[in-house]
């Protein structure tokens, strides 16, 4: 297997996220011991944004590293371990609101593919970036 980062580029659905994270100056992180769980947007997630919100962040490091740690959970976090609503607290130190009644909702993202296991952790794909409030 590979490293969190690793897998992400080699899945090629989440150049926008692997450009986000380098930028933000945390490959080395989520190259690191973990376990992690990542909820990871897609390219596609990334292009329902408004126009220049990606352009924005990438000029703006300190948010985007809010965004993108929003996105990661200490441990790892398998969807057979979701057997009802959680909150758990994010890197970046808020909780996401995980239901999994209607198929796996994460916020207002819902996980099209669950469970991608790397050396440091699992990701989760979602369809939809998650914005801290």
């Amino acid at each position: 297997m590979a490293d969190i980062v690793d897998t992400a580029v080699a899945a090629g659905s989440f150049t926008t996220l692997v450009a986000a994270v380098k930028a933000a100056g945390l490959v080395d992180t989520l190259k690191g011991t973990g376990p992690f769980t990542v909820f990871a947007p897609t390219d596609d997630a990334f292009a329902k944004l408004p126009a220049g919100t990606v352009e924005g962040l990438l000029q703006d490091i300190p948010k985007l590293t809010q965004i993108l740690t929003y996105h990661v959970v200490p441990g790892a976090v398998m969807s057979s371990d979701i057997t009802g609503a959680i909150s758990p607290a994010t890197v970046q130190g808020s909780t996401l609101s995980i239901d999994p009644s209607n198929g796996v909702k994460v916020n207002n993202a819902t996980v099209v593919t669950p469970d991608i296991k790397a050396d440091n952790g699992v990701i989760h794909v979602i369809d939809t970036v998650l914005i801290p409030a």
